[in-house]
């Protein structure tokens, strides 16, 4: 969801209106200590819990009001207040931020992309979860990873993971046998994907051949699934975590911005302004794919919830119809392919006025049936032991077993405070570039400059 980290848009809601009507919402009684075993020792208390709505936001939704009904079912005059935020991306990490910065607006809980978990830490916005999940048996069946990836730099846990992801292309097999292209696509390397795009755009006119996330308003999504799944197949990383150093100067950086100047000024994706429409990623998911006018995408293992009978546009004929295949890297060496993986988690602010009973409703909606629920519908890589061994899980999409095995070639990003303002610079140079205002090489000098700037000279290094 970067998960998500999965990155899906929709409009966005004022946050003057937002801030109001949360500062309206009534607040209910802070409840004692967990005992021993994790649940309440104390008496009921009202709960806000805040998540970015994607979309029409169905499944999320339906998971969320499930969760409550049960939660309030179990725990008598207790009431649990959903929280949707409308926003793009980095709209709704600046919203949560703002509501989080005061007792009276912060909500109980929140979702949490984990590529900001430090940041926000530094920023006094988050609770440690430590004295409660010392004593919650569930945790042991967490996948390291996946608690690794909840972990500030101080070693404690700030969020419940809920499920990971992987990225890869999904391609259309009607239309790439309506172009003359093979079904079973299996690019070994850039020039031939960018030479698949080529073929689509010159064998089928009106059909988008290829959209690789770019830009500001798709935020993590142009940093993520577009760049990093580039550089990331580069012999440059983006950090190198031997030296604990940012990599400046460095060729993949280029060769990253290049592939995506042939990209726009190919005319091989999308336009300059359909890219940079905040709601790009919810119209690849419940438009441009079902509707077959897009033929490869660059997008997240989570996509094809949008296509089930619970998401925003169910398509029965995804499965037929929609191929995966790995993203190559820039020449095929290393391990031949890359992915990303990020992930969300339920955290409690802490500002929270009720911790106690928003640890408890956690616990609620992390139960092995609802954490399967959720992976299932919500189409995510389990993080859970049981989960990822439950029948129905596992046989719950065709694409399940692809994304999942990409985790043995997976990265994630430096998850670290300064993370967020890095990434800014990065969807700042590929934007320069796809809308022609720099080239690739001016576009790369400033991001180094940028980077210097925000982390200091001396936590760079140079790269290839």
């Amino acid at each position: 969801m970067a998960m998500k980290n999965g990155f899906k848009t929709a409009g966005v809601l004022a946050v003057g209106a937002l801030l109001l009507g949360v500062s309206a919402c009534s607040q209910g009684s802070t409840t004692k200590t967990p005992d021993a075993g994790g649940s309440q020792s104390a008496g009921p208390a009202n709960i806000k819990i805040a998540y970015q709505q994607w979309g029409p936001g169905t499944t999320m939704k339906n998971f969320l009001t499930g969760a409550k009904a049960e939660y309030e079912a179990a725990n008598p005059g207790s009431k649990v207040e959903i929280l949707p935020i409308v926003a793009s991306e980095n709209d709704y990490y600046t919203k949560l931020q703002l509501m989080m910065r005061s007792p009276n607006t912060a909500p109980d809980i929140v979702y949490e992309d984990t590529f900001l978990i430090n940041s926000d830490i530094t920023a006094g916005y988050l609770k440690p979860l430590d004295d409660y999940i010392k004593n919650w048996a569930d945790w042991s069946q967490f996948e390291d990873t996946a608690k690794g990836a909840a972990k500030g730099q101080d070693g404690k846990t700030y969020g419940i993971p809920d499920g990971t992801d992987t990225r890869a292309l999904w391609y259309n097999k009607n239309l790439f046998k309506q172009a003359g292209l093979p079904t079973d696509w299996q690019p070994k390397n850039w020039d031939d994907v960018l030479n698949t795009a080529r073929t689509l755009k010159q064998k089928l006119p009106g059909v988008i051949p290829m959209n690789v996330y770019s830009g500001k308003p798709m935020g993590e999504a142009s940093a993520m699934q577009g760049f990093e799944m580039l550089m990331y197949g580069t012999k440059d990383p983006l950090y190198n975590y031997d030296s604990q150093k940012w990599v400046v100067g460095s060729q993949g950086f280029k060769d990253s911005l290049n592939f995506i100047k042939t990209v726009y000024t190919e005319g091989l994706g999308p336009s300059p302004k359909q890219a940079l429409d905040p709601n790009m990623g919810s119209k690849v998911g419940t438009e441009l794919l079902p509707g077959n006018k897009l033929a490869i995408a660059l997008d997240g293992s989570w996509i094809y919830g949008n296509w089930l009978k619970t998401g925003a546009k169910p398509w029965p004929q995804w499965a037929d119809v929609m191929g995966q295949t790995a993203m190559p890297t820039q020449d095929g060496g290393g391990k031949g392919k890359v992915s990303l993986s990020g992930g969300w988690t339920w955290a409690i602010p802490a500002k929270s006025k009720s911790p106690d009973a928003a640890w408890k409703f956690i616990q609620s909606l992390q139960t092995q049936k609802n954490a399967t629920k959720y992976a299932t519908d919500g189409a995510q890589i389990a993080v859970r032991k049981d989960v990822a061994a439950d029948a129905g899980y596992k046989s719950s999409s065709k694409s399940t077993q692809f994304f999942t095995d990409l985790v043995s070639v997976t990265v994630y990003r430096p998850a670290l405070p300064e993370y967020p303002k890095v990434s800014n610079e990065i969807i700042t140079a590929m934007e320069a570039v796809m809308t022609g205002q720099s080239s690739p090489e001016d576009a790369a000098k400033n991001y180094d400059e940028a980077v210097e700037g925000i982390v200091g000279k001396d936590k760079t290094t140079a790269g290839n």
